[in-house]
C-alpha cells in the first residue's frame, strides 16, 4: 500500500505541475504551486485505489485525483488564514498568506477551488459526460455549505461558544470538515465504474472519523517539527476536541474501533479491497 501511495503521489503532482505550467507566471500561480506540493495525498489515493478497485483506467483516475488534491489544498490556505486558525506553518513551510500575503493567499485558495472543478470536469479525463457530471456535482456538494464550509464554519462558531461541543456534536461538525471529502475521495471510484457506492461510502465515513481521531491525537502528542504545523493549539483554547471528551487513550480505542469497521464495510470487495484496508490502518498509525 504505502508503495502505491508513493507512486499515486508522484504521478498527482507531477500532472499538478503540467497543469499549472501552462498558467500565466505571477504569485497567484506560484502561490499554488507551492501549496499543491507535498503532504501525504489521502485523498487523492482513496480516488486512484477506489478506481483501480472497479477496473477503471488509471489515466483517467489521475484528473479527479489532482481536483480532491487541489480543492484540499485550497481549504488548507484558507483555514491557515488570520481570520481561520492563524497558522504560520503548513507541511513544515510557511503557510501562503505567510510567504505572500493575506491576498495572494485569498486568490490563491480561491483558484485551486476553481481549478479543482476544472480538472474533475475535464473532457480530457476519457470519462461519460454523465460520469463527469456526476462527480462534480458530488464534489460541489462536498465541499460547500452542505460538507466542508458547514463543517468549518460549526468549528469556528465553537471557539466562542459558551459550552463546549458535546462529542455527537464534534462528530456532526467533522463529518463536514473532515469526512466530506474523504467519502467523496472514496466514493470516486465507484462512481466512475458505474458501481454502487454504498460499501465504499461506509468505510469512508468511519475512516474519516478516525482520521480526524488521530489529528487530535497528534494534537496532543505530537511534535511540531515532525507534525510540520503549530501543536496543542486545540487544547490552549480550551477547544472540546475527541481527547478532550473520551481522554487520550479512549480516544485511541475509539479510532481503532472505526478503523475495524471501516475494513468490514469492504467485506464485499474481499482481497481486492487490502489496500484500502491498509490504509486505514496506516491513518491511526500516522504521527503527522
Amino acid at each position: 500500500m504505502k508503495r502505491r501511495l508513493a507512486a499515486d503521489a508522484g504521478a498527482i503532482q507531477a500532472q499538478l505541475d503540467l497543469v499549472l505550467g501552462l498558467f500565466p507566471p505571477g504569485p497567484v500561480t506560484e502561490g499554488m504551486g507551492y501549496a499543491t506540493r507535498g503532504g501525504k495525498r489521502i485523498r487523492g489515493f482513496l480516488v486512484m485505489e477506489s478506481a483501480r478497485l472497479h477496473g477503471v483506467d488509471a489515466a483517467a483516475a489521475l484528473w479527479p485525483a489532482c481536483a480532491i488534491e487541489a480543492l484540499h489544498a485550497y481549504s488548507l490556505v484558507h483555514d491557515d488564514l488570520p481570520a481561520m486558525d492563524d497558522d504560520d506553518l503548513r507541511r513544515g513551510q510557511p503557510t501562503v498568506h505567510v510567504r505572500w500575503d493575506e491576498a495572494t493567499a485569498v486568490l490563491v485558495g480561491d483558484a485551486l477551488q476553481s481549478l479543482a472543478f476544472e480538472l474533475v470536469s475535464d473532457p480530457q479525463t476519457g470519462l461519460g459526460a454523465d460520469v463527469r457530471a456526476e462527480l462534480t456535482h458530488t464534489l460541489a456538494r462536498a465541499a460547500g455549505g452542505q460538507g466542508m464550509v458547514l463543517g468549518q464554519a460549526r468549528d469556528i462558531a465553537a471557539e466562542s461558544a459558551e459550552t463546549p461541543l458535546t462529542l455527537d456534536e464534534i462528530i456532526t461538525l467533522q463529518e463536514g470538515k473532515t469526512g466530506a471529502l474523504i467519502e467523496w475521495s472514496a466514493t470516486a471510484g465507484a462512481r466512475m465504474g458505474r458501481a454502487d457506492p454504498a460499501p465504499l461510502l461506509a468505510y469512508a465515513r468511519a475512516l474519516g472519523l478516525a482520521f480526524q481521531i488521530q489529528d487530535d491525537v497528534i494534537d496532543v502528542t505530537g511534535d511540531a517539527a515532525q507534525v510540520g504545523k503549530a501543536v496543542g493549539k486545540d487544547a490552549a483554547a480550551g477547544k472540546a476536541t475527541f481527547v478532550s471528551l473520551l481522554g487520550l487513550e479512549g480516544a485511541k480505542t475509539r479510532a481503532a474501533t472505526l478503523v475495524e469497521i471501516a475494513c468490514d464495510a469492504l467485506s464485499v470487495y474481499e482481497a481486492r479491497a487490502d489496500g484500502l484496508r491498509e490504509l486505514a490502518r496506516f491513518v491511526i498509525s500516522r504521527q503527522s
